[in-house]
């Protein structure tokens, strides 16, 4: 799994590249720890999918403890380009009512 982040324009992009299973999601919770401070967070923080193939409840655990603090700090989770079986596992999850989803495929 790789994880870049990207600042511009005021809002940071976190691309999501890989498997965000369990083993992965240790990884990235370090990686994103940076997002999570309240002067990241409370801005626009946008979730690029577009690489990510595959999504566990671990990762999903990411997902929701970045929009917890984006929440808090007054900002807003934009996920973007997720596949139709991410985009299936948010609806069973009840994900998709926590997010605004763009250009799901």
């Amino acid at each position: 799994m790789e994880v870049n982040i990207i600042k511009e324009n005021g809002s940071t992009t976190v691309k999501l590249e890989g498997r965000l299973d369990t083993p992965a999601a240790i990884e990235v919770s370090k990686a994103i720890e940076p997002v999570l401070a309240p002067e990241i967070a409370g801005g626009v923080i946008i979730l690029e999918c577009q690489d990510m193939s595959y999504i566990s409840s671990s990762g999903l655990r990411i997902f929701l403890t970045i929009r917890k603090a984006s929440s808090a700090a007054g900002g807003k989770v934009i996920v973007r380009h997720i596949s139709k079986d991410i985009l299936q596992v948010f609806m069973m999850t009840g994900f998709l009512n926590l997010f605004q989803i763009e250009d799901a495929e």
